[in-house]
């Protein structure tokens, strides 16, 4: 059985917004930080409060929504996240003070964690194997568009509203999203292999998987790259800008160019993956995070100047692209009874690993802390996955019938997940709304 093209293409894009939530939110009203500080009478740590806020609830509501879904199917926590994103984005619009609308910017971070979580488990209950390595690249070609076009299209806002209007613009995307989710995305978890809606079995789905020294290893591998993600995020505005002296406008080009990276290289491994095994494609992301990181080390000690530095950010930002979604399909494989909780524990750690990447990053003055934070990340995260999924590589032998099914189990095993039944391709029936 296969899911049809049309009906890839459809769920690709749906799952693709909702994994493009926490850019665009995130970024959308940065512009208006300057703004906000004057008319709502605050500080700016008051501010950037707000911000903090969104990615800490961001990681508190993956870590709800997930075992959710795996208890009342995905369709249904999922329209209760967007109803609650698209209404606390509005009333974020009319929010009167800076501290209620930290209280809406949580509210919002809960309604848009259910959208990123639960995309990574329906991928899940679609697909195995090669083609969920290759449906998660091509979730890096809709979501990677969100950080370019987000700032931008911030900015652009600014010229007709306040930063009022773009909280309107982000509840607007919350409804065209929920009448898609509603109109053209069915339920893909059959009630058959719902988990009972109990706290002591949510927890122990996260203790079972916290035991899983080969999940958390793919787990901590994406986490530990996206945390240098993270510190490129926070720290090249101000390396590129003051230190190298790049306008505003400049900046903005290397930033979308470094994006277009991400895309390029996971549309790449979506090409590659039924070519090569996950796991070879994983080392290989890994060792161009590892040589980009050695080279914008020695270009930035080196002072050998702004194109010099240009490249290897390049490659550690691009390798992204390799090994995340071969990561996370890896890491989501053996997961097909707690698609919900493992997709929640691998966002939750990204965003808690990455958030804590962030300050490393303003430790030090010069461009010398963000390129050392980011080799030291892509080093780490190769440890943690030459060390932790050692196992999984002795057992796959990175073979393409197995190593490339991404630990899809045998047909004959009792229980077996229905994407699984088609371990040479990886695909389920799309069901009908």
């Amino acid at each position: 059985m296969h899911v049809t093209a049309p009906g890839k293409v459809r769920a690709a894009l749906i799952l693709g917004a909702l994994s493009a939530f926490a850019p665009l939110s995130i970024d959308m009203y940065l512009p208006a930080f300057p703004a906000m500080t004057g008319q709502l009478s605050a500080t700016a740590s008051e501010i950037q409060l707000t911000l903090t806020t969104f990615v800490v609830s961001l990681a508190i509501g993956q870590a709800i929504a997930g075992p959710l879904s795996d208890s009342f199917g995905r369709r249904r926590p999922l329209v209760a996240g967007l109803v609650l994103y698209a209404v606390a984005s509005v009333a974020c619009a009319f929010a009167p003070s800076a501290y209620v609308l930290v209280v809406l910017r949580f509210l919002q971070g809960l309604g848009a964690a259910a959208g990123i979580v639960i995309a990574r488990a329906v991928v899940r209950d679609l697909f195995s194997g090669i083609a969920m390595a290759r449906f998660f690249s091509r979730l890096m070609l809709v979501a990677g568009l969100a950080p370019i076009l987000a700032p931008v299209l911030g900015g652009e806002l600014l010229r007709f509203t306040s930063w009022r209007g773009i909280f309107v613009v982000l509840s607007v995307f919350g409804v065209v999203l929920l009448l898609s989710t509603l109109l053209g995305l069915p339920e893909t978890l059959p009630a058959t292999r719902r988990q009972p809606a109990r706290v002591g079995g949510v927890l122990r789905s996260y203790g079972s998987l916290l035991r899983d020294r080969v999940f958390v290893g793919y787990a901590m591998t994406a986490a530990l790259l996206f945390a240098a993600l993270f510190a490129y995020i926070s720290g090249s505005t101000f390396v590129l800008q003051e230190v190298y002296g790049l306008t505003p406008q400049q900046f903005s080009l290397v930033f979308g160019a470094n994006a277009v990276g991400i895309m390029i290289a996971g549309q790449l491994s979506g090409w590659l993956v039924g070519r090569f095994s996950s796991r070879r494609l994983v080392t290989i992301g890994l060792v161009i995070a590892l040589v980009g990181g050695a080279g914008l080390v020695a270009m930035t000690v080196a002072g050998l100047g702004l194109i010099a530095i240009l490249v290897p950010l390049f490659l550690i930002v691009s390798s992204i692209g390799i090994v995340m979604p071969n990561a996370t399909a890896l890491g989501l494989a053996d997961q097909a009874d707690n698609a919900g909780a493992a997709s929640a524990l691998i966002g939750i750690t990204q965003f808690l690993v990455g958030g804590i990447s962030a300050p490393l990053v303003g430790a030090g003055s010069g461009a010398l802390p963000m390129a050392i934070v980011m080799a030291a990340l892509s080093v780490l995260s190769t440890l943690t996955y030459a060390v932790l999924t050692r196992d999984k590589a002795d057992r796959q032998k990175d073979d393409h019938s197995t190593g490339d099914q991404g630990g899809a189990q045998p047909a004959t095993r009792t229980g077996q997940h229905p994407a699984d039944e088609t371990a040479a391709t990886g695909e389920q029936q799309l069901p009908a709304c």
